[in-house]
């Protein structure tokens, strides 16, 4: 996928090529060189979005999760980070 990248005066001139542009991929559209903003399709949105995870403090979690990460075991192919929490 090619990178399509616009200034924002441009943007403005071609809002219609750019809008159906961005139904296929993203357009970036930069201000003074630099990027600024990114549009992209509301579907393609939607597909990010439904990544998003939340970071909680343990103090937000109910007691049946806290007891469920307690009794928790990681996977053994986490044991390849074990030397970065081991102390020297």
């Amino acid at each position: 996928m090619s990178k399509v990248t616009i200034s924002s005066g441009d943007f403005l001139k071609a809002y219609g090529r750019m809008v159906e542009t961005a139904l296929r991929e993203p357009v970036t559209i930069t201000s003074h060189g630099r990027e600024r903003l990114v549009l992209l399709s509301a579907d393609e949105y939607r597909r990010l979005k439904q990544n998003d995870r939340t970071a909680l403090y343990p103090w937000e979690l109910s007691d049946d999760e806290l007891r469920a990460l307690a009794a928790s075991k990681p996977a053994a192919a986490a044991a390849q980070f074990d030397h970065e929490t081991t102390p020297k």
